[in-house]
């Protein structure tokens, strides 16, 4: 059996396709209960496939929206890289879609049975004898199963305890995300959109019909708190020289709906394994959200891990798991990295938004589609 720790993306995903699969497994999470904060997702089409091959595709789309096109503009709106993802929805099945994190989160505990996870569970520690391995909760109480599974997002407890070295690191850049109580104006309902600035910048999308989700990225010094009765004011003040829909989603967006989070990402590590212990997603591999593959990769883990456990269901498979995901994982970890300090920045922007401009199409559908597809 497989005990899960965290009831986030990977862990709820790792679930759900075990549920497939015929893969014993119980979860837990130290949250009382699913929770509702968050924003909005970007979910590319290689984590549709799996969701399809979970069999939670057709709750997904009931609580989400098409992005059938993603636009990378200036902060004008002006377009330096425009993809239409109709060639990706042929080729895949799907094109990407935005979903609010808590929906998603709720599509996904719908489709797992209530006996196998337990809220208000929060790890303290395993201790491995033998070929089991007992976790214990901070409420004392303890389970015992063959694996252990960590789950439990960027600051992983789990991860704590299997590498204790591993190293969070600060992007230099922080960011605010907020959800507006309102559709988006008709033109723009299909579109992911990115607008670059000077070490700044602003995406928005639809997420259903009655919700839009925006984020704002800017050079930060870290672990800076925010005043709430001027923050709207500060934000419309940084982005007052971008396209007039970016004050407009600021202004009609409900103060207490926007949340800051300082932009980390995990140090690659050297291994995600060991024993009957193993990390997956943002435990294993936490990455900036610069290319929208965070949870997507923590989706891709749950895929690729049940594949292999239910091909040699008598076998330890982390080390083969580990073997299969390591190089794709960590390219995108590394490629994301860059890709946020390009956006950001601050001298030679005018030169960077000429060059992007001048991008083939075909360059950026070869990189794009690298992503969407799924390495059986």
């Amino acid at each position: 059996m497989y005990t899960i720790i965290g009831a986030g993306i990977g862990g709820l995903t790792t679930a759900v396709v075990f549920e497939k699969l015929n893969i014993d497994y119980q979860l837990f999470e130290k949250a009382k209960g699913p929770n509702a904060l968050g924003a909005g997702i970007w979910l590319a089409p290689n984590a549709l496939q799996v969701l399809e091959f979970a069999g939670v595709i057709d709750n997904i789309f009931k609580v989400s929206n098409v992005v059938d096109r993603i636009t990378l503009s200036n902060q004008k709106l002006k377009p330096l890289a425009d993809s239409s993802q109709l060639p990706a929805k042929e080729k895949y099945g799907f094109s990407t879609v935005a979903i609010h994190r808590a929906k998603l989160q709720l599509a996904l505990i719908e489709a797992i049975p209530k006996d196998k996870i337990h809220w208000n569970k929060a790890f303290a520690s395993y201790k491995q004898e033998d070929n089991a391995v007992t976790v214990t909760f901070q409420d004392g109480t303890t389970t015992q199963s063959q694996y252990l599974i960590g789950a439990d997002g960027i600051d992983s407890k789990v991860r704590g305890q299997l590498f204790p070295n591993s190293q969070i690191r600060y992007s230099g850049q922080t960011c605010w995300r907020g959800v507006m109580k309102s559709a988006l104006p008709l033109e723009y309902k299909d579109r992911g959109i990115e607008m670059w600035g000077k070490g700044i910048r602003f995406g928005l999308s639809q997420l259903s019909e009655n919700e839009t989700s925006w984020f704002a990225v800017k050079n930060s010094e870290a672990f800076q708190k925010d005043d709430r009765a001027v923050l709207k004011k500060k934000l419309l003040s940084y982005f007052k020289e971008f396209h007039p829909l970016v004050n407009e989603l600021i202004g009609n967006t409900e103060i207490n709906d926007i949340l800051r989070n300082d932009i980390t990402d995990l140090k690659p590590i050297k291994h995600w394994q060991k024993d009957n212990v193993c990390l997956i997603g943002d435990a294993a591999h936490a990455t900036t959200p610069n290319m929208g593959q965070g949870g997507a990769q923590a989706i891709e883990d749950a895929y690729y891990l049940g594949k292999l456990i239910a091909k040699n269901p008598t076998e330890n498979n982390f080390k083969a798991f580990e073997n299969k995901r390591f190089k794709r994982v960590n390219n995108i970890v590394k490629q994301s990295w860059l890709t946020g300090k390009i956006a950001n920045l601050n001298t030679g922007y005018s030169v960077r938004n000429a060059l992007f401009s001048t991008l083939p199409k075909k360059l950026i559908d070869k990189n794009m589609y690298s992503v969407y597809d799924l390495k059986d």
